[in-house]
This record gives C-alpha cells, structure tokens and sequence, in this order.
C-alpha cells in the first residue's frame, strides 16, 4: 500500500501478531507503547495519522501522530529503547520523526525507522500478550513489519427511520422507531441529483422495453483513449454535435438506433441511425466518435476484415461503408491480423496532435500504429511494429489485457502522447520522440501493480487525468485500500503515489461485480471528482483540484446494487454519467429493466427533494 496522507486515520498493525499499536494509557496521555488485541464489544483500536515532514538532506519523513489525543510517537533514547507516545515538539525534533522503508517482496508492508539513529520498532517479547514497542537495530525479522490499515470510511448519508414491531406478553402490539439498512441523500449534499426518474420506456433489459442484452465485447468509458461495444450494447455520445448526449444502441436486427436528447433530460423516439449490415457479428466491436475534428461523429467498426468506417452524411444518419475498409488491418479475421478483444487492446487517440484520430493497437509482438492524414485516410500497416513491447508475447513483456492496463496519454504537456502500461511490478512509459518514434519503455514507478495488490484491470480499476484542471497527468487508481493518486511531474515521471481517500476500495466492500466507479467533473469546476455506483446508490467524492478528495457523500437513492436502490446488476445494467441538457455538468443515466432512468445534476440549481 502507499504511504497515505496525513488527513487518513490508519489503524498501525504488526506483521507477526496481528495486533495494533497503541498506548498503555488513554489514547491522549503519554505513556510506553504496546501492541494489544482488539476485542469484541471493547473499545476501538487506536488511529494514527501521518504528518509528512523533511528531514536532514530533504529525505522524507514523517511524525505519526495519535488521531485522538494530538500526541506523537518519540524517542526517548532511553536504556531500555522503549517507544513512547510524547507531546509534538516545536521545530524539526529528529527523535519524533521516522522513515517508512516498504519491505523488499512484502506488498503493504513497512519498516519504521527512526531517523535520529536509524533503529526500527519492533516487539520487546512477541509471545506476550501485550508488548511493548522498543527500537532495535534492523534485521529483517516479522516483527518489525508494520502495515497500515485505513479506518473505515467517513461518509455523509442520512439512515432511514422505519417502524419496527414490538411484542408484548399479553399479545397486544406495539411499534418504535428504527434505523434500517438504508440511506438517503444527506439534505443540502453538494454535488445533488434529483430522484431518479424513468424517462423513456426503451433499450431495457425486459422484454417490453426492447429486451436488450450485450452479445458482444461492451468496454464502457473508464479510464481508457477509447472505447468499443458489442452488439446489444447502449451507449451515449453527442451524435450531431450539440453539446448534449444522445443514447445510441446496437440492435442486431435494426443496426445502430438513436434516441436524441431533447436538452430536458428526455429523448425523442428511436430511430435508425446505422442500418444493419448482413449477417452481423457478435465479434465486431463498434464506436461512435469524431475521427476528423470535423466536430461530427463517425461509425467506426472493428470488423473481420479490417476497419470501415461511415462519416455522418447530411440528414445526420450514416450510410454503411461500402466497398474496401478504411484500414485491412487491426480486425478479427486471419487477413486483418487476427485481433482479439480479450487480447488485444486498440485505442482510436490522436498521437501526433495535429486533430486527427489514429489507430493503436497492442498486439502479441508490440505496438502497431496507423496514422490518419489529411484527407482522413489510415496509412497502411508496416512490416514491423513500431515497438516490439507492451505485447503479449514474453519477448514483448507478458503483458495481458485483463492484467496490465494500457494506456496512451501526453505526460509531458507536448502534445505528443506516449505509451503508460502496469505490469506485475509498476509502471513502464515509452515517449514519443519529434519524429514520431516510440522509445524504449522506462521503467518508472514501482505501484499500481500486480506485485503491488493490484490484482487485475477490472478489480483496480486505473485512470490517467489531470486532478488539477490544468497541468500535468496524474494517476489515480482504486487500490486495494482505497484511492490512490501519484501526481504527475510533467516529464514523464510521477512522484510517489499517497493513499488519500480510504473509500472506494476492496477494502471498504468495493467490488467490480457489484459496483462501478468513474471519474467525471460533477460540479462543472474543472476538476475531475470520483462518483460511484455502490450498495445504497450514487455516491460522490469531490475532487478539491490538488490531488485530493472529500469524504464521499450519498447524492442519489438510486442506481445502487441494494433492492431499495433499485437492484441494479453490472452485468445487465449500463450506467453512464453524461451531459444531457447541455449545461456542462454530467448527469446520471442508466439502463435497467424497464428502459432508460435519469437523474438531473441540480448543482447550483433548485433543489426537487
């Protein structure tokens, strides 16, 4: 796990017994340190917190400050070396400073070094009960790894009251008031979604409103350049370049369908956008979006034999591409390279900046690219990659798609987008150098890995964006702790990454089969803020523009996994955040039984609850 920021309160547990750290005295008096058992029904285990400080030579350090009562861990140097809990001193007091060192092959894991003479906390007697914390010099054993734990997450929800029965002996019934398991939005939640409201009886998953099922690959925005549907799939893009998104379906038997936003949250009736080619493919993966900067979509399919594509005509529909496709390559027959979608990734990104979209795609030997010219044609595949790594293959790095996100993305602020991927052990980046060329991969961080606790794509999932509004990219991933964020130098490197919101995470109940988790400007203030779908509804962190995040708050009872929350399944039910109306803030649409659900983003608007 990274090292959190200071504003996390953090349970201190030692490797070897299991037990957490704390004082032989109330948690605000000073006292010896000990680790000790958490009991059942006794009080809770003492919380720490990390305050970063420099130490000498601007090395990184920290003071671990008791979260209760304000006192700091100290050392004493006394004969016995034993640890205490001691009023903060004023100025840079090297006893009350200690180093994290990660433990070598050990995800999680940490020494606690002291920087005054380099000795580490460990266990006076491992087999006592309660033992104290005393400084030895390092040698590697159990007891000196110490892991933090984040505390369970700060939440702003209102519980519900319900009725619940009593029974008496003389048989005569009686009720009181109880908390039940469910939430509601907080009055006054900033962000805040109105009521989630069915706005068209269409594109659901029941068989009235159109019996709608994904058949194929439905990769839908979550971090990544670009993304690509199966047939089934429902989507939303700005089809005629409004400004508002409009819902668009793949239906086999039609072919690609819109409903048009009408700018007040509903859509007009469905119409043929795309007519159905003959015999479709489940295995074709489909996008809309603007390949040219004309400002107006394109259809642009991943087909067997290559990739066509349809410009948007006049009367805002698109003719199916006729004749040879746009590129004989990055397809799924045997005579387009025999690409496979749970193999291998292709992204449509601008790579060069001058508007237009190319194709990228990762393939078993390396990075192939089909750069797009001026008259919106894609250049014909050469007879080698243009990098022989992020492949597939061993010689090409091992990487697998539902392992190793892969990203494209400008970390430099050039304009010129370099490869970022996560293997086993961290983050390797190639750039991209004034002709074009991919450069080695650099190996650049050790996080955000499989080594890590990273386990998978899905599970984890990981976003390359600026938290800021402007300047360089950052990294944001939902670890197995909660969120984590390495903020972006803007020379292709990333400082170390922080824990800084302990939500979100496996650790708080956060899994990829039941919840889904964006990031999206809610408030229209430039900063990405993190909204997720989870058990009681749509919960929202807000994004404070420095790389960090507010407690999450509940904004809409709806969307969520809970039956009161509607029981919506990842697996049958597309959720999307986008702009409706118009306004420049995502709204909440969402995909269920019966059709297509919404609820407006009322931020600075009247409130309907």
């Amino acid at each position: 796990m990274p090292v959190p920021t200071e504003e996390l309160k953090l349970q201190i547990v030692n490797a070897a017994t299991g037990k957490t750290l704390a004082v032989d005295a109330a948690p605000g008096a000073q006292g010896a340190l000990v680790v000790r058992d958490v009991l059942d029904g006794g009080p809770s285990p003492e919380q720490w917190q990390l305050i970063p400080v420099q130490a000498a030579q601007d090395e990184q350090a920290y003071v671990i400050r008791n979260a209760a009562g304000g006192k700091v861990i100290d050392n004493p140097a006394a004969a016995d070396r034993g640890v205490r809990q001691w009023d903060a001193a004023a100025g840079n007091n090297d006893a009350q400073q200690w180093r994290l060192v990660p433990v070598e092959g050990e995800a999680g894991l940490y020494l606690i070094e002291g920087v005054s003479d380099g000795a580490v906390l460990d266990l006076a007697d491992p087999d006592e009960d309660e033992t104290r914390i005393v400084l030895h010099e390092y040698d590697n054993t159990r007891s000196q790894h110490w892991r933090f734990v984040p505390a369970e997450p700060e939440r702003t929800s209102d519980p519900v009251l319900s009725w619940e029965p009593l029974s008496h002996w003389n048989s005569r019934r009686s009720w009181r008031l109880a908390r039940s398991t469910a939430l509601r939005p907080v009055p006054g939640a900033t962000p805040a979604f109105s009521d989630m409201l069915l706005v068209l009886q269409r594109f659901g998953s029941d068989q009235g409103a159109g019996g709608w099922r994904s058949d194929g690959v439905d990769r839908s925005p979550s971090g990544q350049p670009t993304w690509w549907a199966g047939l089934g799939a429902r989507f939303l893009t700005d089809i005629a370049g409004t400004g508002r998104a409009d819902i668009v379906g793949l239906e086999p038997a039609k072919g690609a369908v819109v409903s048009s936003s009408r700018g007040d949250g509903t859509f007009d009736d469905e119409r043929v956008l795309h007519p159905s080619v003959p015999s479709p493919s489940s295995t074709d993966l489909w996008t809309l979006v603007d390949t040219t900067g004309d400002g107006r979509c394109d259809v642009v399919v991943l087909a067997s034999d290559g990739v066509p594509v349809s410009p948007r005509a006049e009367d805002g529909t698109f003719t199916p591409a006729g004749g040879e496709p746009a590129l004989k390559a990055f397809g799924h027959g045997p005579q387009a390279g025999a690409w496979q979608a749970d193999k291998h990734p292709r992204f449509l990104v601008d790579t060069t900046g001058d508007g237009r979209l190319d194709l990228v795609g990762f393939h078993d030997d390396g990075v192939w690219v089909s750069l797009q010219d001026e008259e919106g044609k894609f250049a014909p595949l050469t007879d080698e990659p243009v990098l022989r790594a992020f492949g597939r293959d061993e010689e090409a790095g091992g990487w697998l798609a539902d392992t190793h996100p892969r990203f494209l993305a400008d970390t430099r602020g050039d304009g010129r987008l370099g490869l970022v991927g996560f293997h086993d052990d961290g983050v390797w980046v190639s750039l991209q150098d004034e002709d074009g060329t991919f450069l080695d991969p650099l190996y650049i961080l050790d996080d955000f890995g499989v080594d890590q606790g990273w386990s998978s794509a899905e599970e984890h999932p990981r976003f390359l964006l600026r938290t800021t509004g402007d300047g360089a990219v950052d990294i944001v991933g939902f670890g197995p702790q909660g969120v984590v964020v390495s903020r972006g130098r803007g020379d292709a490197t990333f400082e170390p990454p922080k824990l800084v919101l302990n939500d979100f995470g496996l650790a708080q109940g956060w899994t990829s089969k039941r919840h889904l988790r964006f990031l999206a400007d809610v408030t229209g203030d430039g900063n990405p803020d993190i909204v997720g779908f989870g058990d009681e509804g749509v919960w929202v962190s807000h994004g404070r523009g420095d790389g960090q995040f507010e407690r999450a708050q509940l904004v809409c009872r709806g969307f969520g996994y809970h039956d009161d929350a509607g029981a919506w399944r990842v697996d049958r039910h597309p959720r999307f955040l986008a702009d409706i109306t118009g306004d420049g803030r995502v709204d909440i649409v969402g995909f269920g039984g019966p059709g297509v659900y919404v609820a407006r983003n009322l931020f600075r608007h009247f409130r309907t609850r």
